[in-house]
């Protein structure tokens, strides 16, 4: 039988490479240091408001192969849901305004030239400027295209700061062009939205660790990892504070835990340095039938509208500005945007504010620079995680493409 993979850290990265290696014939065993898998993207049940919730809200793409193929992987695609077509709704809180986006499948985008179909207040001529986004090298993503006027208020700024949590005009050029390439390039087939109605957690985690467990993995919670190791190019052991596991000739590990925790275990290693926070507010009620199962918000504190079946979940990305502001100021601010937005007028509910202060590495080109491919120095050691270099920024999707990656070349 071939050597052992340890996986050290049961997020997504983590999950993903154990995913991709069951059924290799290697003994698997993922090491967890907290209570709970998952990582950032976990479901679990919230005490004030009764509800089972997301410790932060994600939308997935069409476009997020790796993300799809994973979930199908362990038989959970069917738990994610979205329209058939590449629609989004938003409402501008400052004109009262709302539109749908509606973008066309094939690459081709003649939706631009609807104005039922695209931004109000712009012409198919702001569209066709953007295309030098998709030729761009490495840079401020402001030294590239306009952040002002109507398209950048009201569609470039509401998407670029929900992918890479920063404010557009010094985000990393690069990991936009990547996303737009992906995206917005490939035409509506890649832009439908993915929601998972019942949480992160029932269609990402627990799912994950079941399938594993079933496929004669190991999946060990507060079992953390103090340090490898290390003898020339290989890493000899890994030391837990209370047991030493020693590593055969063939076995191999990879480390799927979070920046900060990767540099302090590894000799040398740089990876990025600062990071951006992501306010999100849940609240138990239940929105009008009809509404959109998600809206983006302009000219507010909430930017984006999750509607499930028992809450309304609301997220604001590169929330810096929001991390000291009163937790009851914050709640009652953002009901009323959400009772202005969906048409509710009951009383603020009982709800739930989680601040994320780490919630991903700042998607600048100089940290965009920090990111470290998969390899290390050591032979047997290989690194996960969406701050490694993927290609895109903090993103279930690059999470898991960086866990494909490591179990690929380990």
């Amino acid at each position: 039988m071939a050597g052992a993979v340890h996986i050290i850290g049961a997020g997504l990265a983590g999950l993903a490479a154990a995913v991709r290696l069951s059924g290799s014939g290697r003994r698997i065993v993922v090491h967890e240091g907290a209570k709970h898998p998952g990582g950032r993207c976990r479901s679990y049940h919230d005490h004030a408001t009764g509800l089972f919730i997301d410790n932060g809200n994600h939308l997935l793409l069409s476009a997020n192969t790796a993300a799809l193929a994973y979930a199908a992987a362990i038989g959970t695609a069917d738990r994610l849901t979205g329209p058939d077509q590449a629609v989004f709704d938003f409402h501008d809180l400052r004109t009262r305004t709302k539109w749908r986006l509606h973008i066309n499948d094939g690459r081709f985008p003649w939706w631009i030239f609807d104005s039922g179909r695209r931004v109000p207040d712009t012409s198919w001529r702001d569209y066709v400027a953007l295309a030098k986004l998709l030729v761009t090298g490495e840079r401020p993503l402001g030294e590239v295209i306009p952040c002002k006027g109507a398209l950048h208020e009201r569609l470039i700024e509401p998407l670029m700061v929900a992918a890479l949590n920063v404010a557009p005009a010094e985000a990393s050029a690069a990991l936009a062009r990547n996303i737009v390439r992906e995206t917005l390039a490939l035409g509506g087939a890649a832009c439908r939205p993915r929601i998972a109605r019942d949480g992160l957690g029932t269609v990402f985690v627990e799912p994950a660790v079941e399938f594993l467990r079933a496929h004669g993995a190991e999946v060990l919670m507060t079992h953390e990892l103090r340090a490898l190791v290390l003898d020339g190019d290989r890493v000899r052991a890994l030391d837990f504070g209370d047991e030493r596991v020693d590593l055969g000739p063939d076995d191999g590990v990879i480390l799927a835990v979070p920046p900060w925790a990767a540099t302090a275990l590894v000799p040398g290693l740089e990876g990025p340095t600062a990071f951006r926070p992501i306010l999100n507010t849940h609240f138990r009620t239940v929105a009008p039938p009809g509404t959109p199962p998600l809206v983006g918000v302009v000219g507010g504190t909430a930017e984006w509208i999750f509607v499930f079946p028992d809450r309304v979940s609301v997220t604001t990305s590169n929330a810096d500005r929001f991390m000291k502001e009163p937790r009851e100021t914050l709640a009652e601010t953002i009901w009323h945007e959400v009772c202005s937005v969906i048409g509710l007028t009951d009383n603020l509910p009982a709800w739930q504010i989680v601040r994320e202060r780490r919630a991903t590495f700042a998607a600048t080109p100089e940290q965009n620079a920090r990111r470290p491919g998969p390899t290390t120095a050591w032979t047997n050691l290989l690194l996960a995680g969406d701050w490694t270099d993927t290609g895109l920024p903090s993103t279930i999707e690059g999470a898991i493409r960086s866990g494909n990656a490591a179990a690929a070349l380990i």
